[in-house]
């Protein structure tokens, strides 16, 4: 293979930041409910496993009455096939947002071939400050980093349902505040073109999307990320790509399952 299961490694912790991409207030799902989709993982034509993203809504409650009662977002990444074979990947993601989408904490667990890391983020609003915490179980090391962020900030699952509450039409473009605790970017997004995009599920009008966060922007690796919406009221994300250098080369995420909001 062209990419050592360390470089695929990376890139899916790229791709787990970038698909870290969550639901916004107008993604269509109710408060109280919950929205699961499965993507199945290509990495350069060959099957590399599965990403099972769900957002939950909480209801309000007493204690939330007058005010959005936020929600969470779970995203679950696992190898297979000849990529687990060779470097088995098991990581989960969880971040929870407040009322306005805007984030206040994640938490990801990663088991990566002989790799075991946890990593916390702590957004704190009022001092405008967020905090990364990583732990290194495998070499036994602890990693911390702040940053100044704005009072209301998104992480990069996040900034996926934020881009489904957008509704940019071609050629225009729009900037969403992102953070993943060691740096805060105005990230630019623009609206390239439709398409359509063939999946498992059936033929989708979409609209194509890039999302700027490559090339030393958040993330020091040059790459491209897009983003294909239906081009409906659902702006369902049907089709996530990641193409990067050439020892690396081109991860899709393709929808394949969608259980809708209950």
């Amino acid at each position: 293979m062209a990419a050592s299961p360390h470089r695929y490694s990376l890139t899916l912790a790229v791709l787990l930041l970038v698909a870290q991409t969550a639901f916004s207030q107008s993604s269509g799902t109710a408060p109280g409910s919950r929205e699961t989709l499965t993507y199945a993982i290509e990495w350069r034509l060959i099957p590399a496993g599965t990403a099972r993203l769900t957002q939950t809504t909480f209801a309000r409650t007493s204690s939330t009455a007058g005010s959005a009662a936020g929600g969470e977002v779970r995203l679950h990444i696992e190898s297979a096939g000849l990529v687990s074979r060779l470097f088995r990947v098991e990581d989960d993601y969880t971040s929870l947002q407040s009322g306005n989408s805007c984030v206040q904490s994640s938490f990801l667990v990663a088991h990566e071939g002989n790799r075991n890391k946890e990593t916390r983020v702590f957004f704190d609003a009022a001092n405008r400050k967020a905090t990364w915490l990583e732990k290194d179980f495998a070499k036994n090391v602890t990693n911390t980093q702040s940053v100044e962020i704005p009072p209301c900030v998104h992480d990069v699952l996040g900034g996926l349902y934020v881009l489904r509450g957008l509704h940019l039409d071609s050629g225009k473009t729009a900037r969403i505040p992102i953070s993943d605790g060691k740096k805060f970017v105005q990230a630019r997004v623009e609206a390239q073109g439709r398409e359509d995009i063939r999946t498992e599920m059936g033929t989708f009008k979409t609209i194509r999307y890039e999302v700027f966060l490559f090339d030393n922007i958040l993330f020091k690796r040059s790459g491209h990320l897009h983003v294909w919406l239906t081009d409906d009221e659902r702006r369902l994300p049907v089709q996530l790509q990641v193409r990067l250098q050439f020892t690396i080369g081109t991860i899709n995420f393709r929808l394949i399952r969608e259980e809708k909001p209950s």
